[in-house]
């Protein structure tokens, strides 16, 4: 999940989101409707991915990296996989998590540079580290040694989406008001920090939506009922 200055409405979302699949879970089980594969956003070839590897016997980890896997090639939504969301230099960098609820264990990069397939260099942490974060560059480093290929992340369309955000002075961005000078209201950075002791400047804060909310979140149950995500 990405911090957006949202934390206290993402943790809402997040909660009333985890009872919804709880439901889900526990009405499935009830009615014998497992396996059962669920996202946050109607991403169909992502579950169709998920499913079809769970039909071929993959593993509920499987199924669920596949699931991303196919959302971070077809670049679901502009917001998954590479060439959408640069950063402020313009560059795209990939986030991911992955969770075996059998074994509690989890696996996750950070700001993963020059490497396509977030989910599966995610789940590599998972598998053969004891690491459960890697980021930047150690997380790029990791992903080659075990195995991905570097390639650019960017495309002509990300490239242009940077492009229009620095001629609009850089609006949107992520900067609190305030609290670093030049006002990032109005002007692109780089911003310094301003001092104010005990502010309680009120932020306005914009509607938590699918551009600023998770980009894909799933969940996948498989006929024993095991979980992952």
């Amino acid at each position: 999940v990405k911090a957006t200055g949202h934390q206290l409405g993402n943790s809402t979302m997040g909660l009333k989101a985890l009872a919804v699949l709880l439901l889900l879970w526990c009405q499935a089980r009830c009615n014998d409707k497992l396996p059962l594969v669920i996202n946050t956003w109607p991403f169909v070839d992502a579950n169709k991915g998920a499913v079809e590897t769970l039909c071929n016997n993959g593993s509920y980890l499987d199924a669920v990296e596949k699931g991303c896997s196919v959302c971070e090639v077809e670049q679901c939504g502009g917001s998954v996989g590479y060439g959408g969301s640069p950063d402020e230099t313009g560059n795209t960098t990939l986030d991911a998590m992955i969770m075996d609820g059998e074994t509690h264990d989890v696996g996750s990069v950070g700001c993963l540079k020059e490497i396509k397939s977030a989910i599966s260099v995610a789940r590599s942490v998972m598998e053969h580290t004891t690491e459960t974060l890697l980021v930047g560059e150690d997380a790029t480093r990791f992903a080659v040694d075990m195995g991905f290929k570097k390639e650019n992340l960017s495309t002509n369309h990300s490239i242009e989406i940077w492009k229009k955000w620095l001629q609009n002075h850089c609006q949107p961005n992520y900067w609190k008001p305030g609290t670093v000078t030049p006002d990032p209201t109005s002007s692109c950075g780089p911003y310094k920090p301003v001092n104010k002791a005990g502010s309680k400047e009120k932020i306005k804060r914009p509607p938590i939506d699918r551009y600023n909310h998770d980009t894909i979140g799933m969940i996948v149950v498989d006929k024993d009922g095991r979980i992952a995500c």
